[in-house]
């Protein structure tokens, strides 16, 4: 029974476990890099970690053709003839689908050399590592959520702002009360003052005399006539 391989393995490297799997990868991966890579022997020896360099090799190339494609109509719109720029707008996206495709046969080649093993997977269901690379368009498309989402965080923050008088109208009852409890002060230091005052009087030995020595002196002065 053949080795089961997820969908996207490169055409001509055998499935792993096989006897000649990691000779095909090898082969294959030198297809992948530069050509100056040959030079070094390490990576035929260890083809795991020709996986690696190549896998960051292909990554930057990704980003290199997405860039470029981002920027092609700022730096090339008034140096092409009219139509020219739409064509390398189209190689841009050739290219940019060929190298996504192949930097997931590189990840999928070297989660094999690394002794992964791939299962067949359920209808709907895609292998685990399959959309590490992502598509050619979901840069530009996850780009632009990013910037609108930052746009909408900067607006909601603008239309929040506005909030704040709420909180100051809530820190305006206690001014308020101040107010008030300012204004009843003087009112309640002047009734206790009066009652204060009223108290003084009632218990002062000079007010209560006069009430005593009153009655006395109308008896005492009857008693001298006679």
């Amino acid at each position: 029974m053949a080795a089961y391989v997820p969908p996207g393995w490169p055409t001509g490297v055998h499935p792993p476990g096989s006897e000649e799997f990691e000779q095909t990868a090898t082969a294959w991966l030198l297809d992948v890099v530069p050509p100056d890579y040959r030079l070094h022997g390490v990576l035929r020896r260890h083809p795991v970690a020709l996986a690696v360099l190549a896998r960051h090799h292909l990554a930057a190339c990704v980003a290199g053709a997405r860039e470029g494609y981002r920027t092609a109509r700022a730096e090339l719109g008034d140096r092409l003839p009219p139509g020219s720029l739409d064509a390398v707008l189209d190689a841009y996206r050739a290219e940019g689908t060929r190298l996504v495709e192949t930097a997931r046969a590189v990840d999928l080649v070297g989660r094999a050399l690394r002794g992964e093993v791939f299962t067949p997977q359920l209808a709907g269901t895609q292998d685990s590592g399959g959309g590490r690379g992502g598509g050619w368009g979901s840069a530009a498309s996850r780009r632009a959520p990013d910037r609108s989402g930052a746009r909408q965080q900067a607006e909601s923050a603008g239309e929040t702002a506005p909030v704040k008088p709420a909180a100051r109208l809530g820190e305006a009852a206690p001014a308020k009360q101040a107010d008030s409890s300012r204004e009843t002060a003087p009112a309640k230091q002047a009734s206790s003052s009066r009652k204060a005052a009223s108290a003084k009087r009632a218990d002062s030995p000079g007010e209560a005399t006069p009430a005593k020595r009153a009655p006395g002196s109308r008896k005492a002065t009857p008693a001298k006539q006679r």
